[in-house]
């Protein structure tokens, strides 16, 4: 393992975004751990994540590519920190976009995205805290694609949590592949966290152990992908 991809998962316990124990998700799961990428709230913090995402990014994509899109609201900071580690890591100018919620109809900046416009020829990079059901990019990838004649390199996540996606038998991250035509990638995988924490002490304690690696094999037994 890429000593960036075991510091990030030390860096997600410590910041308490990684957590273990009895949590309902969005989609209406039961999991035995929940990311939370809402709980970065330093700038210490946030400069190490846009650092890691960066790493990844360059490791997976290179950096031929021109925009790294986060989609409102989490994607919002996730781009902006990530551009900027970019900047200072590879000497690379990456323009960051953000779609809004509610399209703005007065000023200068009006329209529907935050940031620099999307120009025909861009070459985007998306990014996400977390997939797990890979709905989020219904309604991302037509407006991204319907702003200009872009092309989506990929896709980065924080955490690939390795799951069934809405069709219920290919990870999310598989089915954003085959239904948009663009890679999904993850800064680390759920499978990777596990290696690496099960039975090891991080921040003075146990963080996964027996008990909590057998509520996540069963999760995975019901819902992860074959």
């Amino acid at each position: 393992m890429e000593s960036y991809k075991s510091e990030f998962i030390e860096f997600m316990v410590e910041s308490d975004v990684l957590k273990f124990g009895d949590f309902t998700l969005k989609s209406g799961r039961k999991s035995p751990f929940f990311m939370n990428a809402g709980a970065y709230v330093t700038g210490s913090q946030l400069k190490k994540l846009g650092e890691y995402y960066a790493k990844a990014i360059h490791a997976s994509y290179g950096d031929d590519f021109d925009v790294l899109f986060g989609p409102a609201y989490k994607g919002i900071p996730l781009a902006v920190v990530t551009a900027i580690a970019f900047s200072e890591l590879y000497g690379k100018e990456i323009r960051y976009c953000s779609d809004r919620k509610e399209a703005k109809d007065h000023g200068a900046d009006k329209g529907g995205f935050l940031g620099s416009s999307l120009k025909d020829g861009d070459r985007v990079v998306m990014i996400e805290d977390v997939t797990t059901s890979g709905k989020s990019m219904e309604e991302t990838v037509p407006k991204v694609r319907g702003a200009a004649n872009v092309e989506i390199v990929g896709l980065m996540v924080s955490l690939n949590r390795m799951e069934v996606g809405q069709g219920g038998v290919k990870s999310a991250l598989d089915e954003i592949h085959e239904k948009y035509g663009f890679e999904g990638k993850a800064i680390v995988t759920m499978e990777e966290v596990v290696e690496h924490l099960y039975n090891r002490e991080c921040q003075g304690r146990i963080v996964i152990d027996d008990t909590i690696r057998k509520a996540i094999d069963a999760y995975y037994e019901q819902y992860g992908c074959k």
